[in-house]
C-alpha cells in the first residue's frame, strides 16, 4: 500500500509540474521542459499518464482521511523522491531538499554543523560511509558501514533520505542519540553525541617516528585539498622525507577535480580515470602536469570507509603501479553525479556517467581491493596529529597494523608496487547501466557542483 501511495504521489508530482508549476513551490528547469518537448518520439513513449495522474490526485483530495496530511511541499518532495528511487540507483542518484542542497554546499567548502560522518541511503537504512576526522562520530566509534536504525527514539528505517538526516542534524552544542547496529554482529547499541561545528582539516601530514616516511593524510576531497596536498608534500621533501604514506582511510571523497588534482601530485602521465557515458562512450581524464612527489617511493592506506573521490585516487595509483596499497576493500562508490537545481532550491543529484579506473576496472558496487590485506581497528587508526608527540615505541605499540605494514614494505624499498599475492586480477568492464535518456546538462553558468561529485554521500 505504501509503495503504491509513492508511485501515484510521483504521478501527481508531474501533473502538479504543469498545471499549477509555482504554486507547488517546484517547476523543472525550462531547459528541461524544452529537451523533453523537443525529444524524438522514442523518447515521448515513456510520457507519463497525465490522465491518469490527476485522477490519482483528485481521488486523494477527496478521499484521504488525514487531512493535515495533504501538503503540497512534502508531497512534491516524496513525489520526486519516488521517482529518483525507482530508478534503482541507491546511494547515488538522489533528491535533495533545500536545506541538504544548502548543507552539502557547506560540505565541499569544508565546514558544516552535525555529528561528523558521511551516510548513504542502501537498502533502506542509514549507513555511515565514514566518519570525519576529530568529529564526536569518531570519538563516538562510529565506523563505516555502521548503520543508524534511530534518532532520539525515532524509526529511521524506510524514511526517505531528507527525512532521516533531518532527525540527525542539529545546532552545534546540542545532543542526539543515536541507535547503531553492527552489520557484521548484528548487536545493537545507543550512542548519544553532541553536535559540533565541523570542520575539516582536509590535509595533514607528520615525519612517522624515528624515519624518514612522512605520513600524508588526505580526510575529505573539499575544494581546495590539491593546494593543500602540494604544500604539505613539499613540507615533507623540504625536511627530507625519502617515502610517503598517503592515508586514504575513512576519506569519503567530494569533488571529482580534487581526485584528479590529488593523483595527478603522484603520477607523470596517463590517465588518472575512465567516464563511462549512458551511450557507452569513454572519456580519458588524463593527469595533470607538474606533479610535486612523483618519484618518491609510496603506500597507499585503504579501508572500507575509503569511498568516491578516494577511490579514483587509489584506483590510479594501483594501475599505475605507483604505489601498494593496503588495506581493506574500500566502499564502493562508481558514479559521476550531475546537479539539476529545481525552482525552489532543491536540487536532483542524477548519475550520468560511471567511473572506471585507468585499465578499465570497474568500482561500482566493488570497490578498489588491496594489493596487501590488512585489517584494523577503527580505533587503532593513528593520524598525524598524534605522530607528531609519538616516539617510535609508541609508534610500535599503536596497533595500527596498515601503517605499520606501510612502514616496513615502504623501509624495504618494496612499496612502489604490487608485491604480494593478494594483489587484484584484472577484471572485465561490466555493462553500464544506462540513465535516464531524457537528462540534459545544466545551462551555463547555473549554480551546481556541476559534473563535480563523484558518488553521493550526505554530511551529518
Amino acid at each position: 500500500m505504501k509503495r503504491l501511495l509513492e508511485l501515484l504521489i510521483v504521478l501527481i508530482l508531474l501533473i502538479l509540474t504543469l498545471t499549477v508549476g509555482a504554486g507547488v513551490g517546484v517547476v523543472v528547469d525550462r531547459d528541461v521542459l524544452l529537451a523533453h518537448a523537443q525529444a524524438p518520439t522514442a523518447a515521448t513513449s515513456n510520457a507519463p499518464n497525465f490522465q491518469l495522474i490527476q485522477q490519482a490526485w483528485d481521488k486523494i483530495n477527496q478521499v484521504y482521511v488525514d487531512r493535515s496530511a495533504i501538503q503540497s511541499t512534502p508531497l512534491t518532495y516524496g513525489a520526486i523522491s519516488g521517482m529518483v528511487d525507482a530508478l534503482g540507483d541507491t546511494g547515488h542518484s538522489v533528491f535533495l531538499t533545500p536545506q541538504m542542497v544548502k548543507n552539502e554546499n557547506n560540505f565541499t567548502q569544508g565546514q558544516f554543523e552535525g555529528i561528523g560522518a558521511e551516510v548513504q541511503s542502501k537498502n533502506g537504512h542509514v549507513v555511515i560511509v565514514a566518519p570525519i576526522d576529530n568529529s564526536p562520530a569518531q570519538r563516538a566509534g562510529l565506523k563505516a558501514g555502521d548503520i543508524i536504525l534511530k534518532a532520539n527514539g525515532v524509526s529511521l528505517d524506510g524514511l526517505p533520505l531528507d527525512q532521516a538526516i533531518s532527525k540527525i542534524l542539529g545546532p552545534a552544542g546540542t545532543q542526539v542519540t543515536l541507535t547503531i547496529m553492527d552489520p557484521q554482529t548484528g548487536a545493537t547499541r545507543d550512542v548519544t553525541l553532541t553536535r559540533a561545528r565541523i570542520t575539516y582539516q582536509n590535509v595533514s601530514w607528520a615525519m612517522l617516528p624515528g624515519t624518514k616516511i612522512a605520513d600524508v593524510r588526505v580526510a575529505a576531497f573539499s575544494q581546495g585539498v590539491t593546494q593543500e596536498l602540494k604544500r604539505a608534500l613539499t613540507d615533507a621533501q623540504s625536511q627530507g622525507a625519502t617515502g610517503i604514506v598517503l592515508d586514504l582511510r575513512d576519506d569519503p571523497g567530494g569533488l571529482l577535480d580534487e581526485a584528479v588534482g590529488t593523483a595527478s601530485q603522484f603520477l607523470k602521465s596517463g590517465d588518472v580515470l575512465l567516464e563511462k557515458d549512458a551511450q557507452g562512450n569513454i572519456t580519458h581524464v588524463a593527469v595533470q602536469s607538474g606533479g610535486v612527489a612523483t618519484n618518491l617511493p609510496m603506500a597507499v592506506l585503504v579501508n572500507g570507509g575509503t569511498a568516491s573521490a578516494a577511490e579514483i585516487v587509489a584506483g590510479a595509483l594501483q594501475d599505475a603501479h605507483r604505489a601498494t596499497v593496503i588495506g581493506e576493500t574500500t566502499f564502493g562508490t562508481g558514479t559521476v553525479l550531475n546537479q539539476f537545481n529545481l525552482s525552489d532550491g532543491s536540487a536532483l543529484m542524477l548519475a550520468v556517467q560511471e567511473w572506471l579506473t585507468p585499465s578499465g576496472r570497474v568500482i561500482w558496487h566493488k570497490g578498489i581491493a588491496p594489493d596487501v590485506s590488512v585489517t584494523t581497528a577503527a580505533a587503532n587508526i593513528v593520524l598525524p596529529d598524534a605522530e607528531r608527540a609519538m616516539t617510535p615505541a609508541q609508534l610500535q605499540a599503536s596497533n595500527d597494523n596498515q601503517l605499520l605494514r606501510a612502514l616496513e614494505l615502504l623501509g624495504s624499498g618494496k612499496a612502489s608496487h604490487a608485491t604480494e599475492a593478494t594483489a587484484q586480477p584484472d577484471q572485465p568492464v561490466l555493462p553500464f547501466v544506462e540513465a535516464s535518456p531524457e537528462l540534459v546538462p545544466l545551462p551555463a553558468g547555473a549554480p551546481a557542483l556541476h559534473k563535480s561529485t563523484v558518488g553521493w554521500e550526505f554530511p551529518i
